[in-house]
């Protein structure tokens, strides 16, 4: 179960940058810090960066995480764990400051943040 905050990035948002041998252009995509001497064109894949904050249940893939080695609550408990923390955020609370407090993913000592990624690249419910 997550909560997922999201911003969208169209890869062609390149900076154009010279190599200092040969005086040849090379693209540098500042959102994903890739580089490639092709022109990422105007067709490039569209890239999302997601955040989100993971409340495990019993019947997760993998009911244990770094917080819970052993996770016991119903999927009904953490719904309403995380309508909660809907709640916080609603309320001004910002959200990498709870991921980062109580998300069962890995990914709670970077605020929730998943980096960047294209179609397909992530679990289905991204």
């Amino acid at each position: 179960v997550h909560v997922i905050h999201s911003e969208q990035n169209h890869g062609n948002k390149a900076v154009v940058s010279t190599q200092s041998t040969g005086n040849k252009e090379y693209f540098y995509n500042t959102h994903t810090q890739e580089s490639s001497w092709e022109h990422p064109g105007e067709n490039a894949s569209a890239q999302v960066r997601a955040s989100h904050l993971l409340v495990k249940h019993k019947d997760s893939r993998r009911p244990a995480s770094w917080r819970e080695p052993n996770i016991t609550r119903t999927k009904e408990e953490a719904l309403d764990i995380l309508n909660g923390y809907i709640k916080m955020i609603n309320a001004g609370t910002p959200f990498s400051d709870l991921a980062s407090e109580f998300s069962d993913c890995s990914s709670a000592k970077r605020g929730g943040d998943l980096g960047s990624f294209g179609r397909g690249q992530m679990q289905k419910p991204f």
